[in-house]
């Protein structure tokens, strides 16, 4: 079978939020790019399967990847938001405690947001609690007015269309064959699909999410001077929760081992849904398992206890790409550049779970001088 091959700029692996969020990037800096895709779609895993929150950076690390790009890709994604027309609505949200140990938890999560630059939370009594959210189980709370949702189908569809305005292409059902890292002149991957092809390049970006521990592992050459991080996956499950929504704001529980707890977010229709749990698994599988839900419901319940066991439908799941396992502290986003591995114009990010939908626009742009040896 013939072989084409391919001279270009940039290569970008995976074409979920992240990766065309970073091809874009690159194209507008004027590289030749291309973002490949195993799916026949964009962002039919993590980036579809998510909360579609824009959260504002409350509960990371002061320091941390997770923290900066959080809070400089919140504002980022906002402006992007309003000058394309896309949809979103600055709703904020409550995190909730049930009692006086909670509260010192929330002082806590409030003195840590401040000093990664969150300045606007503001500690509510439960008379306000109430007022606000009469539905939600009498306690304080920590109110963020600059958390949101989106329509985060919509701004995938925007990043390709910049990405290609730009003069760069997506390409889908582009699985990744095999590729090699060189540390002098280009690098290069073999492409699936119809036909398969090479593609030459000095930029290649691992952006695959879930399979970014995968896709290293096919590469040859320079990969010897990679240090490859464990992947592990942990699955969240979402109910929607049918009629009336009780709540007009989002609402947190206080962070739990794994994630944010099980919190109620609505879509731009009104529509309720509640999730993600967290269920440590081996291998990626989207089959809903509706065998929790008796405690699923016991923990919103603990901040929504009128809660209608039989308005709970099951509605999706997502996986969430993590470099620690159970047991261990939340990992940062790891963003491996020539500084860390010394191949230059590769760079490979694991670990890029929540925030990252939130942070994309400021990954990007780290991404690329990273790329492109930028200071």
């Amino acid at each position: 079978m013939h072989t084409a091959d391919y001279v270009l700029d940039a290569v970008v692996v995976g074409a979920g939020v992240i990766g065309l969020a970073i091809g874009r990037a690159l194209a507008l800096a004027g590289l030749d790019t291309v973002v490949l895709e195993r799916a026949g779609a964009i962002g039919s895993e993590t980036s579809s399967r998510s909360s579609e929150v824009i959260h504002a950076g409350i509960y990371y690390p002061s320091g941390s990847l997770k923290a900066r790009y959080c809070v400089r890709g919140r504002e980022l994604l906002y402006d992007y938001l309003r000058s394309r027309a896309i949809l979103y609505d600055r709703c904020g949200k409550l995190i909730v405690a049930a009692d006086s140990q909670g509260e010192r938890r929330l002082a806590t999560i409030a003195a840590r947001a401040r000093q990664c630059g969150v300045h606007d939370l503001r500690m509510l009594s439960p008379q306000e609690v109430g007022a606000l959210e009469p539905a939600v189980a009498p306690g304080p709370a920590l109110f963020s007015p600059s958390t949101g949702i989106f329509d985060s189908h919509q701004y995938m569809l925007s990043l390709q269309g910049d990405l290609e305005a730009a003069g760069g292409v997506v390409a889908l059902a582009s699985p990744l064959l095999d590729g090699h890292l060189a540390t002098t002149g280009g690098h290069s991957v073999r492409v699936g699909g119809r036909e398969p092809t090479t593609l030459r390049c000095r930029v290649l970006v691992n952006a695959a999410g879930l399979w970014s521990r995968q896709v290293c592992l096919q590469l040859t050459g320079a990969v010897s001077k990679l240090r490859v991080p464990q992947q592990y996956f942990a699955s969240g499950h979402y109910y929607s929760y049918s009629g009336a929504a009780p709540f007009s704001h989002l609402i947190y529980p206080l962070p739990t081992a794994g994630g944010l707890g099980v919190h109620a977010t609505r879509d731009l229709g009104g529509q309720v849904r509640f999730g993600p749990d967290v269920r440590w698994i081996k291998e990626v599988d989207y089959a809903f398992d509706d065998s929790a839900r008796v405690a699923f419901s016991a923990a919103i319940r603990r901040y929504f206890p009128a809660l209608e066991f039989d308005r709970l439908q099951p509605a999706y799941i997502g996986i969430r790409p993590k470099i620690v396992g159970s047991g261990a502290a939340d990992g940062d986003f790891l963003i491996m550049g020539q500084k860390m591995h010394g191949v230059p114009g590769f760079v490979s990010l694991h670990g890029i779970e929540s925030p990252g939908l939130t942070a994309s626009l400021a990954i990007a742009e780290a991404v690329v001088d990273e790329a492109l040896g930028v200071a």
